[in-house]
């Protein structure tokens, strides 16, 4: 038994793709997952699955919700592993908690788009991508910066979604307990 965390992308967020925490948790433990958590309203998820790859666990997911609540929700799934190596690649590591987010990507992007990408440059922001995470450090906050999840989406051509530092920790957290 192996032990996920899910990203879910754009639930629960403006009133748009609704859905109860206890609901999901209830409909991926009746779909072979187990001893299902979640954190907070915006869709992370920890669980277990017999499953042995990330990539499929997401699938089986993001299919579960369409099925059981009518939305196509992208779902990233991550070992422990896989997820504090994300975040211990970090390169922003002196710079304020409060304004370093993680967008993390589906796939890996191609090389060409994220050679266009890295030309781009904002106010107040500075970037680093690699195959599996742009790491964002906005010093005007996030919700104000350029650089958004949906930016990298379109401009790298993956599915991706933002998570902010302290929840990147928490989700760690939650795993090893």
């Amino acid at each position: 038994m192996k032990t996920y965390i899910v990203l879910l992308r754009g639930i629960n967020v403006g009133g748009q793709k609704k859905i109860k925490m206890a609901d999901l948790r209830q409909s991926l433990e009746q779909r072979n997952f187990f001893n299902v958590q979640t954190y907070i309203q915006s869709g992370n998820i920890i669980c277990q699955s017999a499953e042995n790859d990330p990539g499929t666990v997401g699938v089986q997911i993001q299919e579960t919700i369409k099925e059981d609540f009518g939305f196509d929700v992208p779902s990233l799934a991550f070992t422990e592993d896989m997820f504090k190596q994300i975040l211990d690649a970090n390169p922003f590591n002196s710079a304020e908690e409060k304004n370093l987010y993680f967008v993390l990507l589906r796939t890996v992007p191609e090389k060409e788009l994220v050679e266009q990408c890295n030309l781009l440059q904002f106010e107040n922001e500075e970037f680093e991508i690699t195959d599996s995470c742009v790491y964002l450090n906005c010093y005007a906050g996030y919700g104000k910066a350029k650089l958004s999840n949906n930016l990298m989406e379109r401009k790298l051509k993956v599915e991706a979604t933002a998570r902010n530092l302290r929840t990147m920790k928490k989700l760690l957290e939650m795993v090893k307990s």
